[in-house]
């Protein structure tokens, strides 16, 4: 038997341990490729907000579909590892909170065609602090498979972008409820609210990136 051969002993050593104690699965990656197609849908919905465009909306809506199955594939990874580099609490957290994010750009425009409303300027500076944000998340859950220390500046950028996103929102509001046109008020104000929330969850997601750091270094 060639000395390059492993022992029959040692394969079926090694089964056993892989049954008993399975490999990780990269926590780290799944979440940066989650980050990532966050990035890419606020940059439609940017796209959306800049133009009016009804394809572009169709391809948030698409993009949504997708975000649910990466949101069901790292729950799926998350429930049936035997450990994580992080806290599952953490984990599951930026999952849902990430995924949020998608669903309410998805709702934001779903909600705009049903209530027959275009964008206005308050839409697309809350859509681009949004996407902002999203691409501070991404870039800063890529670190923390090697440099985590230096995500905790991405989580401070994603919360300055939604901060920004409540500024604009408060003085949409202000200048929505003038006048006497309340069912337009009313109506916009449902569209404000969306992408206020969307900004939210991704205030989640950046305290989430900010205790994985702490906890990590």
């Amino acid at each position: 038997m060639s000395s390059d051969t492993p022992a029959p002993q040692a394969s079926i050593f090694r089964r056993l341990f892989d049954r008993v104690f399975p490999k990780m699965p990269d926590f780290f990656g799944m979440l940066t490729n989650q980050c990532n197609h966050v990035a890419h849908t606020t940059g439609l919905l940017v796209e959306f907000m800049e133009t009016g465009n009804a394809d572009i909306g169709h391809q948030i809506r698409q993009d949504e579909h997708a975000a649910d199955r990466v949101k069901i594939a790292n729950l799926h990874a998350l429930n049936e590892a035997f450990s994580t580099p992080i806290d599952r609490e953490d984990l599951h957290r930026a999952i849902i909170d990430l995924d949020e994010v998608v669903n309410y750009c998805k709702t934001t425009v779903n909600e705009m065609a049903v209530l027959g409303l275009a964008p206005d300027k308050h839409c697309l500076e809350m859509a681009m602090h949004i996407k902002l944000g999203a691409d501070a998340l991404a870039l800063g859950y890529s670190k923390l498979a090697k440099t985590p220390q230096d995500a905790a500046l991405d989580a401070d950028t994603a919360r300055k972008a939604e901060r920004r996103v409540e500024k604009n929102y408060r003085r949409a509001i202000a200048e929505l409820f003038v006048g006497d046109d309340y069912i337009h008020m009313f109506k916009r104000r449902e569209i404000y609210r969306h992408l206020s929330n969307a900004a939210d969850r991704m205030a989640h997601c950046a305290n989430t990136l900010h205790d994985i750091v702490v906890k990590m270094t």
